[in-house]
Order: structure tokens, then C-alpha cells, then sequence
């Protein structure tokens, strides 16, 4: 059999009419971003990342990169509370950090 003869394309499903598109994030629609300052070691941000959002290493590394290059990087993505607890274990290094809605 030679499929290359049977393919029509590619299949495009659209939403029916009364489907809710969702335009958020899905995730909880509050973000944490911390900003850069020339006090914490990149070690230091790295550790308290992971700690506050349970991200992976690399994840945090990214992160940590962003914060310094960038001058501030997003850092979490979810519910108010949650946003706000991660944003207190950040704080404690004395980095500054924000908790907004996305």
C-alpha cells in the first residue's frame, strides 16, 4: 500500500459553537517574578527556587539566568496562595519578588 497516495492533509478539528475557548493560562492565572539585585549568588537563588516552586534544577538554572541577564524572570504560574507562599520562601533571601495577576 503507498500512503503517500492515500493522505488528504492534515485534519483540522474546529471547536463547536457552544465550546468554551479558554484563553488563561490554565494554571491559576497568578505569576511570581523575581528581579535581579548584585547581593545574592546565583547558588542562592538556584537553592530557593527549587525550595519555593519545586521546579527542577535546570528549570531553576533558566530562571536564575533570566533574573540576572534579563533583570527579572517569571518564576511561577498558579493560584493566588500558592503564588503568595512561594513568594514569602523566595523573599527570605532578601531578593526582591512580586506576586500579580497573569
Amino acid at each position: 500500500m503507498n500512503l503517500l497516495n492515500t493522505y488528504a492533509g492534515p485534519v483540522i478539528v474546529e471547536p463547536e459553537a457552544e465550546e468554551e475557548i479558554s484563553t488563561g493560562t490554565g494554571r491559576g492565572g497568578w505569576i511570581v517574578t523575581v528581579f535581579n539585585n548584585e547581593f545574592n549568588t546565583w547558588e542562592e537563588v538556584m537553592t530557593v527556587l527549587q525550595m519555593a516552586t519545586g521546579c527542577a534544577p535546570d528549570e531553576a538554572f533558566m530562571e536564575t539566568w533570566e533574573i540576572d541577564n534579563l533583570g527579572a524572570s517569571v518564576v511561577h504560574n498558579a493560584g493566588k496562595v500558592e503564588c503568595s507562599e512561594a513568594a514569602a520562601v523566595i523573599g527570605t533571601i532578601g531578593i526582591r519578588v512580586t506576586v500579580s495577576e497573569d
